[in-house]
């Protein structure tokens, strides 16, 4: 099956005056498939603010070959449009909330009939509607966040671009907007979520392409089990009795408020090793990897700078 996006060989140099070149995206071949979720990780300065620009026609790369369903992704977004999510929104500080999102919606081409309805449905499923008459400048960075949301989802595209997505937003609304990416699945839709929060990112997508000094260094498929490292780093949560701890796990660091991290060599000793903490009386709240499983392949990926 064609993917419905495709990166093939794309590079990105730039040449600023009286400097030395700067290699922005090296050799990139990278897939995205209708109906699929595919993260976007990668330290500061790996390529992926380069690479979403290219995939919204604001650059041409200097290399390869970029494509939205066979097509030049300005042609494609010019025809069909495109979401889209930037890292930070920012807008008129005087408009409102509904202002804001009747604006976005009738520059996105929504039918003047259809935009109040639309802009009603959207303040709703994103807890703006009491917010609707309150100016921008006014907003919190969570309210701004689902501001740019809305507006990214006002059409139906077959496209999304989600930059940063959960800046800002608060626990309540990091759980909600796993909800609502949900909802935004759709067969003959691909969707690309751009984040520094790994946890969020393995939760959310079904492959994730880790970016290193311009290249792609690996795709990860989260949506499987990815094996279990031979020495692994193991956050509990400890109500009573933490000064056991060190009887058992003698290298256990204290993380504060409750929270210590332990090593064991694989589950069975993580395991055996919580037997004994119990069997000493200590009462355990939580026990949780310190390091999630895409964290692991991230760190095993992205390559020191010296």
């Amino acid at each position: 099956m064609t993917p419905l996006i495709e990166f093939r060989g794309v590079g990105m140099r730039y040449a600023p005056p009286l400097r030395r070149p700067v290699t922005a995206l090296d050799d990139v071949w990278l897939d995205v498939h209708a109906g699929e979720v595919l993260g976007i990780a990668g330290p500061n300065g790996a390529g992926k603010s380069t690479l979403i620009s290219i995939l919204l026609g604001y650059l041409r790369p200097s290399s390869g070959v970029v494509a939205i369903d066979g097509q030049e992704p300005r042609t494609y977004i010019q025809r069909n449009g495109i979401g889209y999510l930037s890292e930070l929104i920012d807008v008129d500080p005087r408009w409102t909330v509904r202002e804001a999102l009747t604006r976005f919606a009738t520059l996105g081409g929504v039918l003047d009939a259809q935009i109040p309805l639309r802009s009603h449905q959207l303040m709703e499923k994103l807890g703006l509607g009491d917010l609707a008459d309150r100016k921008f400048k006014h907003l919190s960075k969570g309210n701004k966040q689902r501001l740019g949301l809305a507006q990214a989802m006002l059409r139906e595209e077959r496209v999304l671009i989600l930059d940063e997505p959960t800046h800002g937003l608060d626990p309540l609304w990091l759980m909600r907007f796993r909800g609502i990416v949900a909802e935004l699945r759709r067969p003959g839709r691909a969707i690309l979520i751009a984040s520094h929060n790994l946890e969020e990112l393995e939760r959310l997508c079904d492959r994730v392409a880790i970016l290193d000094r311009g290249r792609v260094s690996r795709v990860v498929e989260v949506t499987r089990v990815l094996p279990q490292t031979a020495e692994s780093l193991w956050r509990i949560t400890v109500a009573r009795g933490a000064e056991q701890l060190a009887h058992v796990f003698p290298e256990a660091e204290d993380l504060g408020r409750g929270d210590w991290a332990v090593y064991a060599a694989t589950l069975d000793a993580l395991n055996a090793g919580l037997a004994a903490l119990i069997a000493r009386g200590v009462l355990i709240a939580g026990v949780a990897p310190a390091q999630s499983a895409l964290e692991l392949e991230f760190h095993d990926a992205v390559t020191e700078v010296a």
